[in-house]
């Protein structure tokens, strides 16, 4: 349902706000601007969509927007956009040049009673999203639309209160974006490093003093002496068969897919056995041997073990290696950016691009003697988890202070801040 902005009838949200502060409809102060553009516009204004938006902090990921030749809605300088194509992603944009914006934003103006810096912040905090969330409709991709942005309340105090609450947050909200943008560098400078270490570690080996002599390979390059390249088909076998995952002797075994499995990690996120995932056909079944790797957009670097029998999706493959390879020691030459970068030239060109077996069949990979590929083996699993650790930590700094974040604005902006009243 909508919102009638009455002490009775709104969201708890809502409530409670401070004397003197209104709470009328959205559409009684705001206006949705919905004016096509011309062909002469179409050719001059630049275009935005709302995949050009950052969630939440509404920064405009694109430094220079350019004339597209696409339709859509015209916006001014000072208009609010608000995306209504999943709305929990809470991409908002208080626009600061004219332009022309896709169908799945709503232009939003101002009227003389709501600054649009303060209509901007309102519309970004938690408690609206989540109200228009709750309210979309569709399931695999929820929209909103006008009718129910425009019948939530609006809580506003006098332009004053709005100008001082909006420049608080905008100058609280620029540091706080700052110390995440720096912190999300320190994450790309532990990853880097991370990948570095084990890259270096199944191709080089740990004595950085041994001979080298050339691979013969392009991507591998110089590798110790002692070493051998062969195709990966000449020592693992890639598994064939697809089983039944709704027959009872399967059906209760864990199902990994693609989506289960972390970027560039290693780490398996989720766990669910097939009956629980409703799966179908299509699915093999694995040895705790085997070395899952995903198809699918090999840049991700999707590799895990899971140690234990299970089944994998068919956008996987099952990778069993013989007697001269190492399980673990193939999981982290799968992890390395130069296998990757290899993978996805070799995939096929397509939106979705996916290697397939001969591709993957002819990749060379470096065979070290069985006791050196342990030693690698266990260095890149002790640095992999060192490094996670340090990861993990500044990954919830900051989770933490994007949730202060959220609920600094959602705090300002409903006068719960009485300096700024």
């Amino acid at each position: 349902m909508s919102f009638v902005a009455r002490p009775d009838s709104s969201p708890k949200w809502a409530d409670d706000l401070p004397e003197g502060w209104t709470a009328d409809w959205v559409k009684w102060s705001v206006a949705f601007a919905s004016a096509k553009p011309d062909g002469e516009d179409i050719e001059k204004l630049p275009y935005i969509s709302n995949e050009d938006i950052a969630s939440w902090t509404g920064r405009l990921l694109k430094e220079d927007p350019e004339p597209a030749d696409k339709e859509g809605r015209l916006f001014r300088r000072d208009d609010v956009l608000f995306n209504k194509l999943r709305p929990y992603l809470a991409k908002v944009y208080h626009a600061d040049f004219d332009g022309i914006s896709s169908g799945e934003l709503l232009n939003l103006r101002a009227s003389e009673r709501v600054l649009p810096r303060f209509l901007f912040h309102l519309l970004s905090s938690y408690p609206f999203v989540d109200i228009i969330n709750s309210e979309s409709f569709g399931t695999k991709m929820p929209r909103a639309d006008w009718e129910i942005v425009g019948h939530q309340p609006l809580p506003l105090p006098d332009l004053d209160t709005q100008r001082r609450i909006a420049g608080y947050l905008d100058n609280k909200t620029r540091q706080i974006d700052a110390l995440i943008e720096k912190k999300r560098a320190l994450l790309d400078r532990l990853s880097e490093k991370r990948q570095a270490l084990i890259t270096r570690a199944v191709t080089r080996g740990l004595n950085l003093d041994v001979p080298l002599k050339d691979s013969g390979s392009k991507w591998l390059g110089n590798i110790p002496e002692h070493w051998a390249v062969r195709p990966l088909k000449w020592r693992v076998r890639v598994q064939s068969g697809q089983v039944d995952p709704v027959a009872d002797e399967f059906k209760s075994l864990p199902l990994i897919a693609p989506d289960h499995i972390e970027q560039r990690t290693g780490r398996i996120v989720e766990v669910r056995t097939a009956d629980e995932q409703s799966a179908m056909s299509g699915k093999y079944l694995c040895a705790p041997t085997a070395v899952l790797y995903s198809k699918i957009r090999p840049a991700l670097r999707k590799a895990a073990v899971f140690g234990n029998e299970c089944l994998c999706s068919a956008d996987m493959y099952a990778l069993n290696p013989g007697d001269e390879v190492m399980r673990d020691y193939l999981l982290f030459f799968l992890l390395t950016e130069a296998f990757s970068a290899y993978a996805e030239l070799s995939s096929l060109r397509v939106a979705m691009p996916k290697v397939n077996r001969e591709a993957l069949g002819v990749v060379e990979i470096c065979i070290p003697p069985l006791d050196e590929q342990r030693a690698i083996a266990s260095y890149c699993s002790e640095e992999n988890s060192k490094h996670l650790v340090a990861i993990d930590t500044v990954e919830q700094s900051v989770e933490r202070l994007i949730e202060y974040r959220a609920a600094l604005v959602t705090s300002a902006v409903k006068g719960e801040m009485a300096a700024l009243l």
